[in-house]
């Protein structure tokens, strides 16, 4: 079984910066692509970013390109989303996710692993 654990989250003021990890456990993370997913209070739970296995291609939704960026180092089974910029709209658990594939996906009906969230908030 895999197992994703995220963490990094905080408070943070507007215009600020974060840096979430996730690490995962089990033996196929060179095999898995990941992604990052957050969810605001009352609202659906949406896509962030996406990265290959082998970190050759990223994906972004619209509301993040720029300011996010997503990376990966498979010798420590570890993905990481770096928050620049934050925004008050920024404010969600943010999920770490992986797929039985090697490539980006932004469904969330496309990703087999879920973390357990890590909170972000940021002031205004």
């Amino acid at each position: 079984q895999v197992q994703l654990i995220e963490s990094g989250g905080g408070l943070v003021q507007a215009g600020g910066s974060l840096r979430l990890s996730c690490a995962a456990s089990g033996r196929t993370f060179e095999s898995n692509a990941m992604g990052w997913f957050r969810q605001a209070p009352g609202k659906e739970r949406e896509f962030v970013a996406s990265i290959s296995a082998r970190s050759y291609l990223t994906y972004y939704a619209d509301s993040v390109k720029g300011r996010f960026s997503i990376s990966r180092d498979n010798a420590r089974n570890t993905v990481y989303l770096q928050m620049i910029s934050l925004k008050p709209e920024d404010t969600a658990v943010y999920y770490c996710a992986g797929r039985r594939s090697t490539a980006t996906a932004r469904g969330i009906g496309e990703y087999d692993y879920w973390g357990q969230g890590t909170q972000v908030t940021v002031s205004s």
